[in-house]
């Protein structure tokens, strides 16, 4: 009970000084400065949470820009994970950013938000996207549109993936694994189902050492492609490296 509650306290604690830093520090400092106070923050959000990270593949280093990572969808902690390895801005259901504190936060990271009940809404988002990644953002997108416990990767939704057709830029797969130390999937560590963000914060707390492990894969150029085999082949390459 000491150990998590001290654990509880310095997650508290980090929270809050996200919050002073997205509402002082972020709206005032350059790009350079503020991708790495969100790489750091995220960093120790994991450390608080004791989730290790591993990393395989081809990982992008800092002159990496412009790109769109697509990546398999398992919990809340996915994006940390991703922001701790290149800060990126992420699309995210547009539930997200009515989230106690942590909407705050993801809102003032330069999330960009999408209405998944209104079809017409994927083509504001890709307009927004193709914008950014022109101006050399990089962006993540999770194509499956929910999340799973990890056992399958769900057919991928295309019509994001459009925006890195039109600023004629490259896709990079991830393949995101949590696994257990026989390596088998760790299955309490999904946000899926009827499970809540508390009880899936309550659930990283009761394990000694989660493990998250990214595999970076293959650049795919966008340009003479179609959103569906990018989407295909980006499919392809996460679920041959998660499930062989």
């Amino acid at each position: 009970m000491i150990v998590r509650g001290w654990r509880i306290t310095r997650i508290t604690l980090h929270v809050l000084t996200g919050v002073t830093l997205a509402a002082i520090v972020l709206p005032v400092c350059n790009r350079w400065m503020r991708l790495g106070l969100i790489q750091w923050w995220c960093k120790r959000l994991l450390h608080c949470f004791n989730l290790r990270v591993t990393t395989s593949g081809e990982l992008p280093d800092i002159r990496t820009h412009g790109v769109l990572f697509v990546a398999n969808h398992i919990s809340w902690s996915d994006i940390h994970t991703i922001n701790s390895i290149i800060p990126v801005r992420f699309v995210a259901k547009l539930e997200i950013r009515d989230w106690p504190v942590f909407g705050y936060l993801v809102r003032k990271s330069g999330t960009i938000f999408i209405n998944r009940t209104r079809n017409r809404d994927a083509a504001r988002v890709v307009n927004i996207c193709s914008h950014a990644l022109k101006l050399n953002d990089n962006l993540c997108v999770f194509p499956e549109g929910t999340t799973t416990e990890g056992l399958s990767v769900l057919p991928f939704k295309s019509s994001l993936i459009q925006a890195a057709i039109e600023a004629n830029t490259k896709i990079i797969p991830v393949a995101i694994h949590y696994p257990l130390p026989d390596g088998q999937p760790n299955l309490d560590v999904a946000y899926a189902g009827d499970t809540s963000i508390i009880e899936s914060m309550n659930a990283y707390l009761k394990m000694q050492q989660p493990t998250v492990h990214l595999h970076f894969g293959t650049p795919i150029a966008a340009s003479g492609q179609s959103r569906q085999q990018l989407a295909q082949q980006a499919h392809a390459q996460i679920t041959a490296t998660l499930f062989g």
